[in-house]
């Protein structure tokens, strides 16, 4: 956690001279899940001085509905975070994601920037709202729990991958077509074999960056 602390520092803090207070970033205009517009516009300019992203396959995400992003992750690294912002700029609406603290101050300064808790109820209320989310795969493996959320509220799902280096600014999100499973299969056993089926496309995805 002290590592995203540090980072997340490093992309939120001005330069001394010209640090600001949180109420000069913000309008306190918040929505139901506690985003602020205002803010996450400010992060998001300010994250493009530690990331240059390009994005691919955004054209892809629906324009009003909901869904879930799901992206290859690391431990303690921000790649659901920068996903989001990055996607948000490229289709111009606002994009969640999962994995946000419940406790001060990180949880939140990150539930301003669209943070999500990671419990399946929180995230199957935004998806059946028509929000777009992002959750990541850590070492490519995602909560089982979560893609239940996405098949429970009858939402698309995205493969994506997420391309950073902590000492270059160049960063790339890539993200692939829906997954489409051959046979819909109810109870239980759904949210394990999509989950398998969206692992193995980040996989693909990955092997032919």
């Amino acid at each position: 956690m002290a590592a995203s602390v540090d980072r997340l520092a490093e992309v939120v803090t001005l330069p001394a001279r010209g640090a600001r207070r949180l109420r000069d970033w913000s309008n306190n205009d918040v929505d139901d899940w506690g985003r602020d517009p205002q803010f996450t516009a400010r992060v998001t300019t300010v994250s493009r001085l530690r990331w240059d992203v390009a994005v691919g396959g955004s054209q892809r995400l629906p324009v009003r509905a909901g869904a879930l992003v799901v992206v290859n992750a690391r431990r303690l690294a921000l790649a659901p975070v920068f996903t989001a912002l990055a996607l948000g700029d490229a289709v111009h609406r606002p994009v969640r994601f999962v994995g946000r603290p419940d406790i001060a101050p990180l949880g939140p300064l990150l539930q301003r920037m669209g943070g999500l808790v990671a419990q399946p109820a929180e995230l199957q209320g935004a998806l059946a709202a028509g929000e777009l989310v992002v959750v990541g795969a850590v070492a490519g493996s995602v909560d089982r729990s979560l893609i239940g959320a996405a098949v429970a509220a009858r939402v698309r799902i995205f493969p994506a991958v997420a391309l950073s280096s902590p000492l270059r600014r160049a960063a790339r999100v890539e993200v692939g077509n829906p997954v489409r499973p051959a046979h819909i299969r109810r109870g239980p056993l759904a949210e394990v074999e999509m989950a398998q089926l969206v692992e193995r496309r980040i996989h693909e995805l990955w092997s032919g960056r």
